[in-house]
Order: C-alpha cells, then sequence, then structure tokens
C-alpha cells in the first residue's frame, strides 16, 4: 500500500482457545479493510499484574493503514471488533486485567505520539511488557521507536526469560 502508515497491534486472550481467538480478530481486522503486512508468532505468556489467571496467547501485528485513518479512528475499529468477539470491558482492575476473550492494543501508529483521555501513543506500558516487546522484536527487530530504542533495547531493560514460545517475566 502506497504511502501507508504502519502500525502495530498486540493480540492477547485467555479464555476458552486462545489461538483460535487471535485468529478470529486477524480476521475480524482484516474484514474491516486493514492490511496484516506481518504477524508474529504466538507466544504463551505469564499473566501479568493479576497473576491468578490462565496464561494468555499474545501476538503482535503490523498493519498498513490508510493515510486517511487517524490513530483514534483505528482504536474505534479495535474496540468495535472486540466488543462484537465477546470482550466485556470493565473499570474493576480486577476485571480490566482478569481473563479476556480477546484483547486488541494499540502500541504503535506511525511516528505518532500522544496522549488524549482515550489513548495514549506509544502504549504507555509496552516498553515494561516482554509479552510485547519479544513479539515486536520478532516481526520488526530494527523498528526505531519513538525515543530512538529497538524493541531489543527495551528487552534489555526487563528480566524475562523465552523457552520455546512461553515468555515467563518476573
Amino acid at each position: 500500500m502506497q504511502d501507508a502508515i504502519s502500525a502495530f497491534i498486540c493480540l492477547g486472550s485467555n479464555q476458552g482457545v486462545p489461538e483460535k481467538h487471535l485468529a478470529a480478530a486477524r480476521s475480524a481486522i482484516a474484514a474491516r479493510g486493514l492490511s496484516i503486512v506481518g504477524a508474529s508468532p504466538v507466544y504463551l505468556t505469564e499473566p501479568q499484574g493479576y497473576r491468578n489467571q490462565p496464561w494468555f496467547a499474545n501476538q503482535v501485528l503490523h498493519l498498513a493503514c490508510q493515510t486517511d485513518l487517524s490513530p483514534l479512528a483505528l482504536l474505534d475499529i479495535l474496540l468495535e471488533e472486540e466488543k462484537r468477539l465477546g470482550r466485556v470491558r470493565s473499570s474493576d482492575p480486577a476485571l480490566r486485567f482478569g481473563p479476556r476473550v480477546i484483547d486488541m492494543d494499540l502500541l504503535l501508529f506511525g511516528n505518532t505520539v500522544m496522549e488524549t483521555s482515550r489513548l495514549t501513543l506509544p502504549h504507555p506500558r509496552m516498553a515494561e511488557r516482554a509479552f510485547v516487546l519479544v513479539p515486536l522484536a520478532d516481526l520488526a527487530p530494527d523498528l526505531i521507536l519513538p525515543g530512538g530504542f529497538r524493541p531489543a533495547d527495551l528487552l534489555a531493560r526487563i528480566h524475562y526469560t523465552v523457552t520455546a514460545n512461553r515468555i515467563h517475566q518476573s
């Protein structure tokens, strides 16, 4: 796609058959006219924060977005598709970070840096999360993030291990 804006999103699921939910999310994204130009491997990841729940299946996607699509419009698409796929959102922290059918987080939208009540870019917790950075490094190892870092630079700052397709983070 000429003059496209690169966006990266992280998919996650830990209910039912998580890999099927990730596949449904990829299909939903493509059906909305978003071009998936790359997908990381799927990793099984240890829950962060609220740990008393099943492990997650996580994957990062690279999208090529039309130049007339704004970050907030992409966020709206992701939220609509989450809801359509069965995601129930709550402000209760135990529910917000608890088990979920699908989660689609907008990580990066071109070089956009923004902070609004609805969206912060880059994703505010991305640099702390191996379940985001490991697949992002697989997908785009030379990507320069806002701040001048590559995914591997941020990974060097956190404690994690990868064994086969499993990510452990303490």
